[in-house]
């Protein structure tokens, strides 16, 4: 991944991030909560990215495929 993408990925997700916080009303526990996730999240990707936590797309939740849970 190209570091103006990389950059470009990190502006939009702390604009979102401070829209959210600024326009949405909620309780700021919430706030809070929202915030650490948002952050782990960001940090988990970016260590991904760098190779640094290369375990995290071994990962799986599940193994219902969209095929499966229709019924083909």
């Amino acid at each position: 991944m190209p570091l103006v993408q990389l950059v470009l990925v990190l502006i939009v997700v702390g604009v979102l991030l401070g829209l959210i916080n600024r326009y949405i009303p909620m309780a700021g526990s919430i706030k809070s909560i929202l915030n650490a996730v948002v952050v782990i999240s960001v940090v988990l990707w970016l260590l991904n990215v760098f190779g640094l936590f290369s375990s995290l797309s071994t990962i799986h939740v599940g193994k219902v495929s969209w095929l499966s849970a229709i019924g083909a």
